[in-house]
């Protein structure tokens, strides 16, 4: 790889050695190579290529909460506290008879883990499982959690005091760990799973809406695609959506752009649906 890929992967094995996470490894029957992904920022992130391993893993079957029922779970709330957890799967150690299997490649020495990494088929799942036994006398009473994000809800500033106190109790019991970056402490509004959550209800994320507002009328049938997932995402914030929707897909002018044209070729019906669109999200609903 080039030097700067290389340099990543030098501080990243580094951190890694640093904090107990990998350890080095000598004649593993499994081994797999680090792929450097772009982060948005245009900084390097060092991942590893876990796909061989995961096609011979069985897949673990736990429920994931849902997302919807959650969100519903948070209206009525006064004061909430956002918390996101420091590395949430390399909280999780891995089996001693299974860290081998985790072993990967660099230039520098060959390593395996001795947490769970990012990037295995079940790790989503193992962690959930976790945190629901960890949280289990607080879901649905006073906390929400998905995976690594954690919310923390009460009626009244006392009450949030002894929510809180009794959140970060059991975090010290288990010995987990919290970002403090980024933890938001009594507010009143803020970002969850994806939507704006407060005591007036459910928003939709300004930002999602910001995306397709300031979206360009697709010219392929890639970005019309990405547009029907984008609208797909708020599609709760549209109210009587078999009406509404009508000249966004009832009519077609999207779908059937999909459907007829394969060139995705955006017509004048399409243009005029998608101005309709965005004009209407500039007055969402809260639900």
């Amino acid at each position: 790889m080039a030097r700067e890929r290389q340099d990543v992967i030098k501080e990243e094995i580094t951190k890694l050695l640093g904090a107990g996470y990998i350890r080095e490894v000598q004649y593993p029957l499994w081994l797999t190579n680090v792929v450097m992904v772009r982060k948005t920022s245009g900084k390097w992130r060092m991942c590893v290529d876990f796909r061989s391993l995961n096609q011979a893993c069985p897949k673990d079957t736990y429920p994931l909460p849902r997302i919807d029922t959650m969100i519903d779970r948070t209206v009525g709330y006064r004061v909430m506290s956002f918390l996101d957890a420091f590395s949430g799967y390399h909280q999780i150690w891995m089996a001693k008879e299974d860290e081998e299997k985790t072993a990967f490649i660099t230039d520098y020495d060959t390593y395996c883990y001795k947490v769970m990494p990012f990037g295995l088929k079940n790790a989503g799942a193992t962690y959930q499982h976790m945190i629901d036994a960890v949280f289990k006398n607080q879901r649905g009473r006073n906390l929400e959690a998905y995976i690594d994000d954690v919310l923390v809800k009460s009626k009244t500033l006392t009450e949030h005091l002894g929510d809180l106190r009794e959140t970060l109790d059991t975090l010290r019991r288990y010995n987990l760990k919290l970002n403090p970056a980024k933890c938001t402490f009594g507010a009143a509004s803020g970002k969850f799973l994806g939507y704006l959550v407060s005591v007036k209800g459910i928003e939709a994320n300004p930002d999602k809406i910001s995306t397709i507002q300031s979206m360009p009328s697709p010219k392929t049938a890639k970005e019309i695609q990405k547009l029907a997932g984008r609208i797909n995402s708020l599609g709760r914030f549209i109210s009587k959506a078999g009406d509404r929707c009508s000249p966004f897909f009832r009519c077609s002018p999207f779908f059937r752009c999909l459907r007829n044209n394969k060139k995705g070729q955006w017509d004048g019906e399409c243009e005029a649906a998608f101005t309709k669109l965005k004009k209407y999200l500039t007055s969402a609903p809260v639900l």
